[in-house]
């Protein structure tokens, strides 16, 4: 399966941002999906995830409350809703997939990858 996130941009913190996965070649409701973050000099970072049926979702303790992830079966994609940013959200953002219903939190567990969309929150 081929991802394709994008959403990202340039926010004044408080902002809301709304980030897409989009995957070509299979269905994504078959796959576990989940986002991560590298901010500039900074490990990949977990943010949130959703089991391939839509039920069951993660969230790192630095978004819970703040993002929203979600899928949308009709347009094979997974969203990640995120309101009031702060500039620590700053990152690249990818989107993940991995076969299976489990919504790993790990980076490893994923198999298939996005290039990544550039989420920049000014104070």
């Amino acid at each position: 399966v081929q991802l394709q996130a994008s959403g990202g941009g340039l926010v004044q913190a408080g902002a809301s941002l709304r980030l897409s996965c989009g995957a070509s070649g299979r269905t994504l409701s078959s796959y576990a999906v989940g986002w991560f973050r590298q901010a500039p000099g900074k490990e990949r970072e977990f943010v949130a995830s959703i089991s391939g049926g839509g039920g069951r979702q993660y969230y790192a303790d630095s978004v819970k409350g703040r993002f929203t992830i979600s899928r949308d079966s009709a347009d094979n994609a997974v969203y990640l809703q995120m309101n009031n940013l702060k500039p620590e959200d700053t990152a690249v953002y990818y989107c993940a997939a991995r076969p299976g219903n489990y919504p790993y939190t790990i980076s490893n567990e994923y198999h298939y990858w996005g290039q990544g969309t550039l989420v920049t929150v000014s104070s």
